[in-house]
């Protein structure tokens, strides 16, 4: 009984993060199309989700220390799926778990890389609007012509988007 409970509750989580594998791709085309008002949207939802998440989780581990219980160990241990899968005897509940497991985990790596690429595509959106706004206010007292470091006239208030010196 306790093992069907945490079995349920591991497939909520994969439910609940293969959301969030949707938002993250949701939220990639809302980067590339700069729709910040729809970007805001994504991440008020992302954020209901990871609260669902969050208590999905809670329950999970009330139900993982359950099912310890219920195969005689009393201390409250935090293990893995896997070391979890070695204390469950019966085949096919064993096979049961392993591929929740497998399923779970496959759905957090493809999060983990769409959440990966998210933040590379914000991160070039930022540098670009810094470039963007360099190239339309221009620094102060900017001089278009080169300038040896070491010359005494030479004075920059602010170093440039690729300055290698920093």
């Amino acid at each position: 009984m306790a093992l069907t409970r945490l079995l349920e509750l591991l497939e909520r989580l994969d439910e609940a993060h293969l959301q969030m594998l949707d938002l993250a791709a949701l939220k990639k085309q809302t980067i590339m199309d700069n729709k910040v008002d729809g970007l805001i949207d994504i991440m008020n939802r992302e954020s209901k989700l990871m609260k669902l998440i969050g208590q999905l989780e809670e329950q999970r581990a009330e139900a993982a220390f359950t099912f310890l219980q219920g195969v005689g160990i009393r201390s409250n241990l935090n293990l893995n799926l896997t070391e979890l899968s070695r204390l469950v005897f019966d085949p096919e509940d064993k096979s049961r778990l392993q591929q929740v497991q497998q399923k779970l985990s496959n759905t957090l790596h493809r999060l983990k890389k769409a959440n990966e690429l998210n933040q590379k595509l914000i991160e070039q959106s930022l540098t670009f609007i810094d470039y963007s706004l360099d190239l339309l206010v221009g620094r102060p007292n900017q001089d278009f012509t080169y300038h040896h470091p070491s010359d005494k006239g030479y004075s920059s208030t602010r170093p440039g988007l690729f300055d290698a010196r920093g």
